[in-house]
């Protein structure tokens, strides 16, 4: 087990007579490296989430779960988190890292019917299958984050109560686990390759298509058209995938915790950020929709 760690001021944990007891609340340690910049950061982090919130409406769950508890710990270093509530925010985080993993595969493949069968998307991309798909996206995430949300809170929890995190993740709960994890480990493996791996190597697929398409279209204007449409959903597909894949590819990475929480802002802050550049902005009904409230405004 690795050395108990925590910020100055914390709360030490009660001795545990079987080195296996589940202690009653566990403490998110996030940023407590640089206790100096935590006003700053928690600023910074409001800012990017009322952005988020603005833009994104409807789609905005995975922020709604990550920044509420992540601007607590900046602002109230050493709050408790029952491990109820941690082990909710794990089953939330899981399940939208998989949706988003499905969803962007899918608008990859709405783009490569637009671009490369123009004549088809009509026929292919129907309002119903529009519906099944987005169902099925946003669905498909619950039955993976359960299994794996349930299967690592029966393990005994033991030592410090600190996760070095600003969320409650599966690495850093995996350090607080008193057993033996290589069989979950595995197992968290295997399914981040089937939801991660496999939905970008189709992504990419797609774009390789795409790009071959774009290539051999004989008008500039049309050649720029076609990749101002892929532009902000390629931008975000690489923010999500790299990220992603860096933390979850190993449960149990050789690199800093605090290096981790960096990496990781990018697809719990950054990226839900730019959603609305890819779900909303980019739609010719909505921008004009936004210009007609706007002008309603400043004319009133």
């Amino acid at each position: 087990m690795p050395t108990a760690w925590a910020p100055p001021g914390a709360p030490e944990a009660p001795p545990c007579a079987n080195q296996s007891c589940v202690p009653r609340e566990l403490v998110l340690l996030g940023f407590a490296h640089v206790p100096a910049l935590r006003p700053l950061l928690a600023t910074l982090f409001l800012a990017m989430f009322l952005l988020t919130l603005l833009g994104n409406a409807l789609i905005m769950c995975f922020s709604l779960d990550i920044v509420p508890q992540l601007l607590l710990t900046l602002l109230r270093p050493g709050r408790g988190v029952s491990p109820a509530g941690c082990a909710l925010q794990l089953l939330l985080v899981l399940s939208c890292v998989t949706s988003e993993c499905f969803l962007l595969t899918t608008m990859a493949w709405d783009r490569y019917v637009a671009i490369c069968r123009p004549l088809r998307y009509g026929a292919i991309v129907s309002p119903r299958l529009c519906h099944l798909l987005a169902a099925t996206c946003w669905l498909a995430g619950v039955p993976v984050s359960l299994v794996f949300t349930i299967w690592l809170f029966r393990f005994p929890f033991c030592g410090p109560r600190g996760i070095r995190h600003f969320f409650c993740d599966i690495a850093p709960l995996l350090s607080l686990v008193c057993a033996d994890t290589r069989v979950f480990e595995a197992n968290v493996l295997a399914a981040t390759v089937l939801v991660i791996m496999v939905p970008f190597c189709l992504i990419a697929a797609s774009y390789t298509k795409i790009l071959a398409t774009v290539l051999r279209m004989p008008s500039a204007r049309g050649r720029h058209k076609a990749l101002s449409t892929c532009a902000s959903h390629f931008v975000v597909v690489l923010l999500f995938y790299g990220t992603t894949g860096v933390i979850h590819l190993r449960p149990k990475a050789s690199y800093s915790p605090e290096s981790k929480q960096v990496v990781s802002l990018s697809y719990t802050l950054v990226t839900p950020m730019l959603n609305p550049l890819i779900y909303s902005l980019r739609n010719k009904e909505v921008r004009a929709a936004l210009g007609r409230a706007r002008g309603r405004a400043f004319n009133p």
